[in-house]
């Protein structure tokens, strides 16, 4: 071997490897602030107080102030020292988010994390207050219009994300993009499929137009794949799993796997330095439950064409620019 070979060889194995990415060991955080949306319950909840296990500051935004502040002393119970807030927040009312993020005491926010949503089950069909289908004006419209709101806190961080949370039942539906708000046909499954599939081609089309904008801030898609709370481990009076509960659940672990290991690919999709815009995470073993990993995006969540039309179709809904602050005007 020539010795600038070997000179080659040194210098490459001298060089810093990125460690692996391990969910119970995180990077520290101390200077950063991020924002969970619905951080009160269900998979926010563990990606708050796996977030504030970094040492970082942890808005929990939430419309309810005492299950915000419950979550919030549960955080505080299981990290010690955690720094962890309350913004009230309610994604229903569009008229109450600039008045929200006004509130929000932050010079800048590396994330925010697009957590919070409702889910029916059955009919009737029921409208947010600005007359808009609850589960769509929720999860998605309620978002879109936040994201403009928070735009100047995410342009003021280094390199801010935007991280949304999907939903694995968005791979089997597709938008109807002339009747997004299921006036004409409401079926509440599939009506909150499509708005989970409505949020994260929002996330991956912001992407595009950050790319194209030249913007440091960056969104990336993920889900949380199978998540029982059988499998969920107790946060009294967050949530409760009995031991009945978790040996009747403990076959389905096969398949799938409790909502702490859900936010798994949420935090590493807010936190890995590695991570791009554009991408989605979720679990490792068949997309349902293991260890946080980059997915191939499906094909209609990735469709530009589609997602065009359902920005346009946004903006018009909730009165924001399409610009979304984040934006060069157009």
């Amino acid at each position: 071997m020539s010795s600038s070979s070997t000179s080659s060889s040194m210098a490459s194995s001298s060089a810093p490897q990125t460690p692996p990415w391990d969910v119970h060991r995180l990077p520290a955080c101390a200077d950063r602030t991020f924002l969970v949306t619905g951080g009160n319950a269900g998979i926010g909840y563990f990606v708050a107080e796996q977030l504030a296990a970094t040492g970082a500051v942890v808005w929990l935004g939430s419309r309810d102030a005492r299950k915000a502040g419950a979550a919030a002393d549960s955080i505080r119970s299981h990290v010690p020292g955690a720094r962890v807030r309350h913004l009230r927040l309610d994604l229903a009312d569009l008229s109450s988010l600039e008045g929200a993020v006004d509130r929000l005491d932050v010079e800048r926010l590396d994330a925010v994390v697009h957590n919070a949503g409702v889910a029916l089950d059955d009919p009737p069909r029921r409208e947010t207050g600005d007359g808009h289908e609850l589960m769509f004006g929720t999860n998605h419209l309620g978002h879109f219009a936040l994201t403009r709101w928070l735009a100047p806190l995410l342009s003021a961080a280094p390199a801010a994300r935007v991280v949304t949370v999907g939903s694995f039942a968005a791979r089997s539906v597709r938008l109807d993009l002339d009747d997004l708000e299921s006036a004409g046909d409401y079926r509440p499954k599939r009506t909150y499929s499509r708005s989970k599939l409505a949020q994260m081609a929002f996330g991956f089309e912001l992407d595009r137009r950050l790319r194209a904008a030249g913007s440091t801030v960056s969104s990336v898609v993920a889900h949380p794949g199978g998540a029982l709370d059988s499998l969920t481990p107790s946060r009294p009076p967050v949530h409760t799993t009995t031991a009945g509960e978790r040996l009747r659940g403990l076959p389905a672990a096969l398949m799938v796997q409790g909502k702490e290991a859900g936010a798994w690919p949420v935090v590493r999709a807010t936190l890995d330095p590695d991570v791009r815009g554009g991408q989605m995470w979720g679990p490792r073993v068949f997309r349902m439950r293991g260890a946080p990993r980059s997915e191939r995006v499906p094909a209609h969540m990735a469709d530009a064409a589609v997602a065009a039309r359902l920005w346009a179709a946004s903006c018009e809904l909730t009165g924001v620019e399409p610009h979304l602050g984040l934006l060069p005007a157009r």
